[in-house]
């Protein structure tokens, strides 16, 4: 389905990703870890068109979108949450999800109807529904991860990619989310994941990919990845050794 070919980025005389190759399968979670720094997230930019890369191809069911816009990205198929939550603060959280309907597809569609699909991704994703017409500025981290979910669910992505959705959740807001990632598989989003709790990638993900320093170190499954002594090495230290 996706197709990460030789892939590199610099910013300056820093190398954020290194000859980077990746293939991801229609229909499955494939977990992105890595220590601080590894280069996951500009690999999800450059997968989603926030950057161009230096080199080599990303081919999306065999098209080259390297080099197009995000914008032209996001209508095809890709969707991206981000680590941070800043958005626009005096957006309601509909609002801001009926961007993702009337703007990220391509299709036409009415603002009644578009008021009514951000409804429902919002409820999909857990958002309170006496917050939905509350401005961004006036909603915690939490609620704001949740809107930026729905807002990326009502561009109707083929490939979604997650970038710590995790983070500042509880155990029970976790085991939640969980949920929530394989309720979105079953519904035909395929999933590319970047996730720092262990118990979450590794209990999610039919494969994971590896980075350190920009260069793909190990990729496998689960039980595979654990084992790998470059792994443990670099990101899970031995009390992940098997």
């Amino acid at each position: 389905m996706l197709e990460v070919q030789s892939v590199s980025k610099k910013f300056g005389g820093l190398v954020a990703v290194n000859n980077v190759d990746m293939s991801v399968r229609e229909g499955e979670i494939l977990g992105l870890v890595g220590p601080n720094g590894a280069g996951k997230t500009t690999l999800l930019n450059l997968i989603s068109g926030i950057y161009r890369s230096d080199g080599g191809s990303i081919l999306y069911h065999g098209e080259d979108i390297s080099r197009l816009s995000m914008d032209r990205i996001c209508k095809k198929g890709i969707a991206k949450t981000f680590q941070q939550t800043s958005s626009f603060p005096g957006m309601t959280a509909r609002e801001c999800v009926m961007i993702g309907s009337l703007f990220g597809n391509g299709r036409r569609i009415s603002m009644d109807s578009a008021e009514e699909e951000a409804a429902t991704h919002l409820e999909r994703v857990g958002f309170p529904r006496d917050g939905i017409d509350k401005p961004l500025a006036n909603l915690n981290v939490i609620e704001l991860r949740r809107t930026q979910l729905a807002r990326a669910l009502a561009s109707r992505p083929k490939i979604l990619l997650l970038d710590e959705l995790m983070t500042g959740l509880n155990p029970s807001e976790g085991t939640e989310a969980i949920g929530l990632i394989h309720d979105l598989r079953e519904s035909g989003i395929t999933i590319v994941m970047i996730e720092h709790v262990m118990r979450v990638i590794l209990g999610v993900s039919d494969r994971i990919v590896v980075l350190d320093h920009g260069e793909k170190i190990a990729e496998g499954s689960p039980d595979e990845v654990v084992r790998d002594r470059r792994v443990i090495e670099s990101y899970l230290g031995e009390r992940y050794a098997f």
